[in-house]
């Protein structure tokens, strides 16, 4: 299973690591958090190594990934069936994410390793990237350098977080950026829950509280 299999332009570096793996054929699923080019725009490519495979995807974002190029794939709708279980009895969990950025994204929970692959939510734009987050504080600031633009609101922010209350995380691993570990987890989960951002920052003094 590839969580959001990404751009076509590292298509290849891709299925090399995968290949380091597993054969690339045995890919049976891809789980594409939303539409956006650097997150989905590869399953073509994965398709033609692996035609049987399932996009796992919502209904919002299943209707525009046929403008890719390929519509004769098998669809699995998340909203409908939030839990996959593999033959082994490991479970993933997707948990819808609306307006985070898109209104049709969602994240995955693995509920064998207690990982969140969140998609674009706790993205960050670094240039000097490393693979584990040492200091949050520091790196909140990159964080903001995407969430402040792309993300809808703090309605929508600490709705996601409330989403998550109950739910063990070990690690936190966005789509851009860093890998948050287990011992900045609650901080990034405050950092979202305040975030001001989207319609929060256009409209600031414009709508009476």
């Amino acid at each position: 299973m590839l969580v959001d299999p990404g751009s076509r332009s590292f298509f290849g570096q891709v299925k090399q690591r995968v290949s380091q793996v597993v054969d690339p054929a045995r890919v049976s699923g891809l789980i594409v958090c939303h539409q956006d080019p650097d997150v989905a725009a590869s399953m073509v490519d994965w398709l033609d190594v692996s035609p049987d495979a399932t996009v796992f995807t919502t209904p919002r974002t299943q209707v525009l990934l046929p403008h890719y190029g390929r519509s004769d794939y098998k669809y699995r709708n998340v909203s409908e069936n939030p839990v996959h279980i593999f033959r082994s009895g490991r479970r993933l969990r997707f948990i819808e994410a609306p307006f985070l950025h898109f209104p049709g994204a969602f994240t995955t929970y693995d509920e064998t390793s207690l990982c969140l692959f969140s998609g674009d939510i706790w993205a960050a734009l670094e240039r000097n990237w490393t693979l584990v987050v040492e200091d949050f504080e520091r790196h909140a600031s990159f964080m903001d350098l995407f969430h402040l633009d792309y993300m809808a609101s703090n309605v929508a922010a600490r709705g996601f977080v409330r989403r998550l209350d109950g739910i063990p995380i070990q690690a936190i691993l966005p789509q851009h950026g860093s890998i948050i570990p287990p011992n900045h987890v609650s901080a990034a989960l405050a950092y979202l829950s305040k975030l001001r951002c989207g319609m929060d920052i256009i409209y600031a003094g414009m709508v009476p509280d």
